[in-house]
């Protein structure tokens, strides 16, 4: 059996064991694609697919909870730990109606090779909830974070697994579940999650890191063409945590960014994004969970677009930051007739199989979500860095630390690309140095 037929049968093993699960169909096999090209030299990590494909741990369980007028709901939790190789699960927790197994499996898959790039001790993880915290009281939310704790309470820890925020968990969402975590144990431990408020363990640019960590990661991709992020015109969706503070970060970088949405539409500002328009964002989605058709409102120039994506608005760079799948094909071919020269992914999987191929059809440069997007979960670290010294690092030597994480993240997915004769081809460099240290991790702990 050569290479390719043993990738092929590993992936048919997939899709049968795991029906239903597109997402995770779609993880598994742009991650095997790309390992081709080290298995043909390699052949005895051909013995670690079978087993990386497979999660350690997958937990489903029920959470009821009362809403405000004594009606009691019931929501389903997840928690897939998917990889230990290299320390304790790591990623974040999801509450929003779509989720279900499969999109906790790609994730978790994909945090794998993302928390590995980042050079730091921490495996693979995800979990989350259908649980829609929008439009439920804060006294809901907590009710719900309390109750789904009580179940995960048993599958954590510091040292065991430690679950972070993502769409529909913030600061809030964490708050609710550390203290639930803490009267349940009868313990103080700050680092069984991070995403904490300042108050009890939290880090200084956590709130920040995954936007300024894109936006860290496209200028070393500029830099190795001689360019920079300066003047550039640059398109963001989403408009949530990632997509301000990367709007914030190419900013301070000499961009300007034109474009932010949700799930109603998107809004184009030709003048871009400054620093007043972008604080009247957060204050909209953070403290008053608006819809960012109001920012028309206060700033009359702009346009909102109601249904629409912004991929067709002419530009030089694009950021997708909302959510996964929302760079289609047709998206892809009307980001290339805009100009677009450059795309770096701050959700996680944002673009389709066939968007990639159209990136790299036309030469332009990618930055894949497992190394563009991977400053959250390295500045998570950090944090738990400095719950288990009972330490505060300032804001510059986090924001420092975050950086020289980045710069290091694109130079070794660079320099895994040049070694496997493919420049410049971030995605093969990414997924083969990420895959590599985990694998061998693996073979040295013997078949568990």
């Amino acid at each position: 059996m050569n290479t390719e037929e043993a990738i092929d049968k590993v992936y048919q093993s997939v899709l049968k064991r795991d029906p239903g699960q597109p997402e995770f169909h779609q993880a598994v096999y742009e991650i095997l694609q790309s390992l081709k090209l080290l298995l043909e030299r390699e052949e005895d990590y051909l013995d670690i697919l079978p087993r990386i494909v497979e999660p350690e741990r997958a937990i489903l369980f029920r959470v009821p909870w009362v809403t405000d007028d004594n009606q009691v709901r019931v929501n389903r939790g997840y928690r897939v730990q998917f990889n230990s190789a290299i320390g304790p699960f790591k990623g974040g927790l999801r509450f929003h109606p779509s989720v279900n197994l499969s999109i906790i499996k790609f994730l978790g898959f994909e945090q794998i090779f993302k928390n590995s790039l980042t050079g730091l001790p921490i495996g693979g993880g995800k979990g989350g909830s259908d649980f829609d915290p929008k439009g439920k009281s804060d006294m809901e939310v907590m009710r719900f974070c309390q109750s789904f704790m009580i179940e995960l309470e048993h599958h954590i820890g510091q040292n065991t697994d430690v679950p972070a925020g993502d769409i529909g968990v913030g600061k809030r969402e964490i708050g609710y579940l550390f203290g639930q975590f803490k009267r349940l144990r009868n313990s103080y431990e700050p680092g069984v999650l991070t995403g904490k408020d300042l108050n009890f363990g939290g880090s200084l640019i956590r709130p920040e890191a995954t936007g300024y960590g894109c936006a860290y990661f496209a200028e070393e991709m500029l830099h190795a063409h001689n360019d920079s992020l300066s003047g550039k015109k640059v398109l963001v969706s989403g408009s949530g945590n990632v997509a301000q503070y990367a709007v914030e970060k190419i900013t301070q970088l000499g961009g300007k960014c034109l474009t932010l949405s949700d799930s109603s539409g998107f809004i184009h500002d030709q003048d871009g994004i400054d620093e007043e328009k972008l604080a009247f964002v957060k204050e909209l989605k953070n403290e008053r969970h608006g819809r960012i058709s109001e920012y028309t409102k206060v700033f009359t120039k702009a346009t909102f677009h109601a249904g629409q994506k912004p991929w067709g608005v002419p530009a030089d760079f694009a950021f997708p930051c909302a959510t996964q799948n929302e760079i289609e094909a047709k998206d892809a071919e009307q980001l290339i007739m805009g100009g677009c020269k450059g795309i770096c992914e701050g959700a996680n999987m944002p673009s389709t199989l066939d968007a990639i191929r159209i990136y790299y059809q036309n030469k332009i440069l990618y930055g894949p979500a497992k190394a563009a997007n991977a400053g959250g979960v390295a500045t998570s670290a950090l944090e738990m860095s400095q719950n288990s010294q009972r330490l505060a690092w300032t804001r510059e030597e986090v924001d420092g630390r975050l950086r020289n994480i980045m710069v290091n993240i694109h130079r070794v997915a660079a320099e895994t690309a040049n070694e496997f004769d493919r420049p410049g081809d971030l995605m093969a460099g990414a997924n083969i140095a990420g895959f590599r240290k985990v694998a061998d991790a693996m073979k040295g702990q013997g078949i568990v």
